[in-house]
């Protein structure tokens, strides 16, 4: 697939990206090389195939889930100047 000059400012436009008119030559036949490369990807049959999540078969190690810190909401709540029901009591600042 080739590109045309407008096809190629077009996409450095959208990409803001400055290309110089003596660099377009350049540009349009590095994107003609992927857009090459895309299309090779595209013919060959990937029908019988499973999807994959990850390339490689990894199997992520867990720690077990157990409880590690102790409930302390008793001693931080005895700390504070007012504690309603469970909850912090602050003064007022907005009116």
């Amino acid at each position: 697939m080739s590109l045309s000059d407008d096809q190629i400012r077009r996409l450095a436009r959208l990409a803001r990206i400055a290309i110089r008119p003596e660099e377009e030559a350049e540009v349009r036949r590095r994107l003609g090389r992927v857009l090459s490369l895309i299309d090779e990807m595209r013919a060959v049959d990937t029908s019988a195939i499973e999807p994959m999540a990850h390339a490689l078969e990894l199997v992520q190690r867990l720690r077990p889930d157990e409880v590690t810190a102790s409930d302390r909401r008793q001693d931080f709540q005895s700390a504070a100047p007012a504690v309603d029901h469970g909850l912090y009591l602050v003064p007022k600042v907005i009116e």
